[in-house]
This record gives C-alpha cells, sequence and structure tokens, in this order.
C-alpha cells in the first residue's frame, strides 16, 4: 500500500502529495487524515495523509517511517475543506491543514500514551504487557507491530487509552494524584473513618480515578487518611491527566429553563428550525436590534439541534467572547460545551479540541479558527456579530470564517446563522438579493426603548474654552450616575497615553525604526511602543534630534482618558480594559466580574467593552472621539464607524433602567454619526449602498489587494509593475487594476511595502490567474510567503 501525502513544507515546487510506501505494519492502521513521519531529502518532516492506494508510479520510492497520530486529526471533510481553501485564499495546502488543528500538534511535541487506570484489566494482554505497571508511555516506543497498534487504536476509541501532547518549554498537560479501589478487596479497614470513607468512594467512584483534592474537599478527611489506605492497599495511587478548564467561574450543570420568547422571537425560530427540519444547505441573516434576544435564540436553536442527535458550531468575535457568553452556554447545555479561543492556553486549546475530536460534547463556542471543530454531524453554525472585521484571517490561509461555514453547511447540508444587529453590508445585500433568508428582530425583549443618544459637537466645545477630551454635558452625565450608584461605560478606540510624542522645537517626532509608523506612549511603563512590529524603547526627555526639552504628547489614549478622569472626578472608580490591562491570563474575566458586582462606577476601554456586555446598571456610555475610524483610508471607515457607534450604544438601558448615550465628535453632521443616533440602519445601508456603487466597491464589485514587500524599496515596486502587466493582460477589459502604490504604511518589520488592487464583478479567469501569479513568485523566484501576500476580499489596506 502506498500514501499520497502533503509534507510540511510550505512552497510552490511541494505543493501536491508525494507518494510513500507503507510497510505492512502500517498499512494496516494507517487512515487518511493522519499524520506521518516521512523523509524528505536529506530530512524527516511531517505531513498529512491524503489518500491510500494500491498502485504508485514512482520507482525509487521511500517508506513512511512513523504514523504520528492513532487515529485521524482531519476527517475527510477537513481534508477536502483544506483543498477547497488552497484554492479560493490562494495558499498552500498545509498551510490549510494545519490552521484546522490544535498547535500543541503542529509545535515541538513528545506524544505520549496513557492507561485509564480503571479500565487497564480490560485491555489487551498485549496492551497490558506494553505499559507494564507505568501510567503513561511516549508514543516514538511504541513497536511497529501491526496487532499491537490495531489494540492500541481500538483501546483509543473506547477511551481506555488516552492521548496527549507534552509541549517543550511550554505548558504541559496537567496531572494530579488520584486513587482508585483495587477490585476484589476482601477486608476492611481498621478505623471506622477509613472504613466510611472507603464505602463512601466504593459507592460514588467504582473503579474510577478519582482525584485525592477531590476526596478531601468533598468528604471533608485529611490527607493522612487517604495516605493510610493506599499504605495498607485499600486504594491504589497514581497519577492521572485531567483536561484544564479554562473557564472555572463560567459552570453549569445545563438545567437552566428556556426563556418564554416573545411573538417576534418565537416566529424568527419557527423559521430557524423549519429551515433545519428540510436538511439544507441554507444562509439565515438574523437582523436584530441591540438587546432583542438573538443569544436566546440561539440557545433554543441549538437545544433543537441537540434532540436531533447532531451538533453546533457558535462562532463570536474574540473580543465579544466573553466569560458572561461562555457562561450563558454553559448553564444551558453543561458538559456538552467546548470553548476555543486564543486567550486558551495551548494545552487548554488541546484539551477542548480533543474534546470534539473523542464526541465528548455536542456545541462548541468559541473564535474564528472554531469553525474548523472536528464535528462529523452538523446542524446549524451560528455566527453572532457577523459583521465584525474579526471573522477574516489577516495571515495565511486568509480565510473568512462566514464562508468556511457556509462551506461546511453544504456539506452537512444544514443551516448558517448570521446574526447582527448591524450586519455587514455584503450580508444585507445578499438577504436584500433573496440569496439570504432575512429573519427580523426590530424590538428590545424587554420593551425598553433603545437608548437615546445625543451628539456633542467638540468643535463648539473648544470654541469655549473646553480643552479637555470630556465635554461638559458628558461629566455632567457621568456626575448624576454615579450619584445615582448607576454605571457608566466610556469607549475609546485608542491605547496608550498619547498617540504619538513630538518636539515643538524642531517637529521630531519619535517613529519605529522598522516601520514607517509613529510610536504611542504608554505612561505607565514609560515605554515608547511601535503596535505592528513591537519595538519598544525608553521616552526621551531631550530630543534625540535638536537635544531640547521642548516635548508634547500629542493624541489621547485610554492611559491619559484614565488620568485625567481621575482627576475631574476623584470620587469615581474606574476600571479600564484595554490590550495592556487585559494581557495576563484571566484578567479580562476579573476586570468584568468586577465591574458587574459593582465594585466600579466607570468601565473605560476601547473595542473589547464595545459588544457583549450585558450588565443591567449600566445606563450610560459615552463615545469620547466617534471621528477615529471615520477618517481611515478604508473605503469600509463609514460602515465600521456606524457598526461600532451601534454596538457600543446597546450597552446602555439593557434591562428596566433607561438608558443614554453621548457621542463626542468633530463632524457630527456625517451621515454615519446621524443615522447611528437615530438607531436607522436602513438609511444607513441605502445611503452607503450609494456611495459604494458610485466608487466601485463591494457589495457591487469583488476586490483582490496584493502585496509586495521587501527590503528594498525598488524590489517590491518592480515586483508590483510586473504583476499590474500580467494582470492586465490575463484578465478582461471590464476588471480594473489599481497600482502598483506605496501602501498606506510604506515599511513593516524593515519591509518595504506596495500594492495593486483588482476590482472586477465577473471574471471567470481571476482565481486561476492568481495561482499563477502566486506560483510564478514562489516557485521560480525561490521567493519566500512573505514576499507576495494575496488576499481576496480585503478586510485591511493599510
Amino acid at each position: 500500500m502506498y500514501a499520497k501525502i502533503i509534507v510540511d513544507v510550505p512552497s510552490g515546487g511541494t505543493d501536491h502529495p508525494f507518494d510513500y510506501y507503507l510497510p505492512d505494519a502500517l498499512a494496516q492502521t494507517a487512515s487518511i487524515g493522519m499524520r506521518a513521519l516521512v523523509p524528505f531529502g536529506n530530512r524527516k518532516l511531517t505531513g498529512f495523509i491524503v489518500d491510500i492506494v494500491s498502485e504508485t508510479n514512482v520507482e525509487k520510492i521511500k517508506s513512511v517511517a512513523e504514523l504520528l497520530d492513532i487515529t485521524p486529526v482531519l476527517n475527510e471533510e477537513l481534508l477536502a475543506l483544506g483543498a477547497w481553501m488552497s484554492r479560493e485564499t490562494i495558499c498552500f495546502q498545509i498551510t490549510a491543514f494545519q490552521a484546522m488543528i490544535p498547535a500543541a500538534m503542529r509545535a515541538k511535541a513528545v506524544k505520549k500514551i496513557g492507561v485509564v487506570e480503571a479500565e487497564r484489566s480490560r485491555l489487551p494482554m498485549n496492551v497490558q504487557a506494553l505499559f507494564g505497571q507505568a501510567g503513561e508511555i511516549n508514543w516514538a516506543n511504541v513497536p511497529s507491530d501491526a496487532r499491537l497498534l490495531r489494540d492500541i487504536r481500538s483501546a483509543v476509541e473506547h477511551q481506555q487509552i488516552t492521548e496527549r501532547y507534552e509541549l517543550k518549554d511550554q505548558a504541559k498537560h496537567r496531572k494530579v494524584k488520584a486513587v482508585t479501589v483495587p477490585s476484589g478487596l476482601k477486608e476492611m479497614p481498621a478505623t471506622k473513618k477509613q472504613q466510611e470513607t472507603l464505602a463512601t468512594i466504593a459507592e460514588h467512584y467504582e473503579e474510577t480515578a478519582v482525584p485525592i483534592s477531590t476526596l478531601i474537599q468533598q468528604l471533608s478527611i485529611s490527607r493522612a487518611v487517604i495516605n493510610t489506605l493506599v499504605k495498607n492497599g485499600f486504594l491504589r495511587e497514581n497519577e492521572i491527566v485531567i483536561d484544564r478548564n479554562p473557564y472555572t467561574s463560567a459552570e453549569g450543570d445545563g438545567d437552566e429553563e428556556k426563556a418564554t420568547l416573545t411573538a417576534q422571537q418565537s416566529q424568527v425560530l419557527g423559521q430557524i428550525e423549519e429551515t433545519m427540519d428540510q436538511r439544507k444547505s441554507a444562509s439565515l441573516l438574523l437582523h436584530g436590534v441591540t438587546g432583542s434576544g438573538k443569544t436566546e435564540i440561539y440557545l433554543q436553536a441549538i437545544d433543537r439541534v441537540l434532540q436531533q442527535g447532531k451538533e453546533a458550531i457558535v462562532l463570536v468575535p474574540e473580543i465579544s467572547l466573553t466569560p458572561q457568553m461562555v457562561e450563558r452556554f454553559k448553564r444551558r447545555f453543561g458538559a456538552s460545551v467546548a470553548v476555543l479561543h486564543s486567550a486558551l492556553s495551548v494545552g487548554e486549546r488541546f484539551d477542548e479540541w480533543k474534546k470534539i475530536q473523542d464526541q465528548r460534547v455536542q456545541v462548541a463556542v468559541g473564535a474564528r479558527s472554531a469553525v474548523f471543530a472536528p464535528f462529523t454531524n452538523l446542524g446549524l453554525i451560528v455566527i453572532d456579530e457577523e459583521h465584525e472585521s474579526t471573522y477574516k484571517q489577516e495571515e495565511h490561509p486568509r480565510y473568512h470564517a462566514r464562508e468556511i461555514a457556509i462551506w461546511r453547511s453544504g456539506q452537512h447540508r444544514s443551516p448558517v446563522l448570521l446574526g447582527s444587529a448591524t450586519p455587514s453590508m455584503e450580508s444585507y445585500a445578499r438577504a436584500a438579493k433573496g440569496a439570504y433568508q432575512m429573519l427580523s428582530l426590530p424590538e428590545r425583549i424587554n420593551q425598553q426603548p433603545l437608548p437615546a443618544i445625543e451628539t456633542v459637537d467638540m468643535r463648539e466645545e473648544m470654541r469655549e474654552g473646553n480643552r479637555s477630551v470630556f465635554s461638559i454635558k458628558l461629566l455632567e452625565k457621568l456626575r448624576d450616575r454615579i450619584e445615582k450608584g448607576e454605571q457608566a461605560v466610556l469607549f475609546l478606540n485608542r491605547r496608550g497615553f498619547s498617540t504619538f510624542v513630538m518636539c515643538r522645537n524642531c517637529g521630531y517626532v519619535g517613529m519605529c525604526p522598522h516601520c514607517e509608523i509613529s510610536l504611542t506612549f504608554h505612561r505607565r511603563d514609560g515605554q515608547l511602543k511601535c503596535h505592528y512590529c513591537g519595538h519598544e524603547e525608553r521616552v526621551y526627555e531631550r530630543c534625540p534630534s535638536c537635544e531640547s526639552t521642548h516635548i508634547r504628547y500629542f493624541g489621547t489614549g485610554t492611559q491619559r482618558v484614565e488620568e485625567e478622569l481621575q482627576q475631574l472626578l476623584p470620587d469615581a472608580r474606574i476600571i479600564r480594559m484595554d490590550n495592556d490591562t487585559t494581557k495576563r491570563k484571566g484578567a479580562h474575566e476579573r476586570l468584568l466580574k468586577q465591574f458587574g458586582n459593582g465594585d466600579a462606577d466607570i468601565l473605560l476601554g476601547t473595542q473589547m467593552i464595545a459588544k457583549g456586555l450585558d450588565f443591567p446598571n449600566i445606563t450610560l456610555v459615552g463615545v469620547l472621539a466617534a471621528d477615529t475610524l471615520l477618517h481611515l483610508p478604508d473605503f469600509r471607515a463609514q460602515e465600521r464607524t456606524f457598526q461600532l457607534l451601534t454596538q457600543v450604544s446597546g450597552r446602555a438601558g439593557r434591562a428596566e433602567k433607561a438608558g443614554e448615550v453621548i457621542i463626542q465628535s468633530y463632524t457630527p453632521e456625517h451621515y454615519a454619526i446621524q443615522h447611528a443616533q437615530t438607531h436607522d440602519y436602513l438609511s444607513f445601508f441605502k445611503k452607503e449602498l450609494g456611495q459604494r456603487k458610485q466608487a466601485g466597491y463591494p457589495p457591487y464589485y469583488f476586490l483582490t489587494l496584493i502585496t509586495f514587500a521587501h527590503v528594498t524599496y525598488a524590489t517590491a515596486m518592480k515586483a508590483g509593475t510586473h504583476a499590474a502587466k500580467l494582470l492586465r493582460d490575463r484578465l478582461g477589459d471590464d476588471t480594473v487594476i489599481l497600482g502598483p502604490t506605496p501602501s498606506p504604511i510604506a515599511r513593516i518589520k524593515d519591509r518595504y511595502r506596495c500594492q495593486c488592487m483588482i476590482k472586477y464583478r465577473d471574471e471567470p479567469e481571476i482565481t486561476d490567474v492568481l495561482h499563477e501569479l502566486f506560483s510564478y513568485y514562489q516557485k521560480e523566484l525561490q521567493q519566500d510567503q512573505r514576499f507576495i501576500t494575496i488576499d481576496r476580499d480585503p478586510n485591511m489596506f493599510m
């Protein structure tokens, strides 16, 4: 037998299967979707088995050295998805496959298999002999014996043997001391306390290994009692591997009652269930205002999915994946929920993924990459806040989670539910044309009105002598809320203390030496930082150019706002949430818990507080600088401004108390701000649609951005000029090629950047031409992946 293997060498010359001979011992256990270790040149590399055949045309064929998995890590659906992603997103197949598995399986790791102690005596004798008295062994030490490998695979499938990866210099699997009751005990311990303890363990845990710490806590006994029982042979002590729980405070046993739905919610849920019952692929757009009960719709739709014996994926933007959201799903579905997102440790992500692969859970809640959850019988995929740009990955493979979800729904003949109070222009246009089914929740569930929104013209504040970042009106409202014991949220789309530092004598601005971008001052650690490459340097007291001491800090970051706010409202209790205060593990959860407990009056933060927060005592939201996104060189700037203002405004007045929003702006007359003030999505959509049509942007045109990056400017521009010519020669006359031009940020990480933009409507050759271009630079010119970037439907243009 022969295995066709995609080898882990991301390059144009290796982006196809290579044939390898499968020795008899491995051939009996090898499966499509497993990883294998193979000789490649003078190295041994990993790769994915994509097919197993009985014949090959290769004459001098090498043999598979080792199978790295007991069971496939990618099922046939995900292998097909990887091939589709490779073609559609213009990336290598190995890159697509690697994106679907946990980082623990991609890192340098030692694979280990362990015995489930309660099952040891039920294992085949050859497997028992392999382990001896050991609880765990290295997979690399297992002999390549066909029968032994087959028996191990069967034991894994019956959950008698566990698998894990121990990472070098990274978080290791969690082990704890545990005890089991040996079978066939004929005697009882001497003391009554020991007898009661042993009887309780035998009754409640039978042959299951139970952590000693759990027994001490639940039975209120000392460790000495356990030690005596172990010493006298009444208990057997060993080490067991347990899953890490990334959300210890978000527990639930799944017994939460369903909420009573409003008439509108019931109608929407009925339409979703009708689509599920039809067993066909469909995309449903749920347009519901903030506080309209979209999450309850998700929960009840998923409940129907589980009743049908199927599985569900719920995608949530990273910044919205708060402990509050996780807790809601845990309360409703208990241990049936796995959580996947980037804040988890490498080990925690692997544990959660393994639960899904082992079919121990039926619901996966997570950020973008959770769309690859290895379920085999999907009944529903939910994408909450579907408009969020974070669903598009900004590095290889540049996929959009929405498109992956739609592809998977086609394989499983199940619906995708897209929910948002501010749908993306593309999704709403598709629904308007009938490509998506439109569902609507136009009112809040508690019949509370949407919060009243008032704009403050900061130009007038300046003319009246107020140079503070806070308008007089917003300060008055904040004082009022503090006096009433209510809470407020202040939103600013900038972190740090100042956005740049300038010498007032000569005009020198501190710039990143590796990127063409100014450094941001962070007051707490006295550092100037680049938010693109991570460069840091100490802030200077004298100008590096003219040695003047007249240094000025311009712009307003969250640290500066916090300092000013504390001066203006000295009695206010303030929590600041941005990337700097939430770096530590669990910090996000801890800060939100403090705010929810009433330990602070004001929550000040960046985009991470704009969504996902649902606190009944928030009655005021202040947007300090509504223009931040509005003037970026990006055709989506107006759309993102409207979405952000609408979303952050929706944090106010979600319970019985009425909400109020103050938006501070230097251009309050702009239509994005005007329509956000009146909660009028449809009017904004129509206005923005007209602008997009006139300028030739989505949803009327498709876009592809091609970026070239090199250490020399001339090389990048030369490549861009060559690419533009090839595109003009190969694509239709109606297709527009713009560029090459320097990127808005012309240098990042010491590489100069230029870009070409393709605008097209109907271009059947586009995918083939893009692959040809990508292959030319990768294969013919031997350039690495950083040299050329092809981004279809780009979210970022910087």
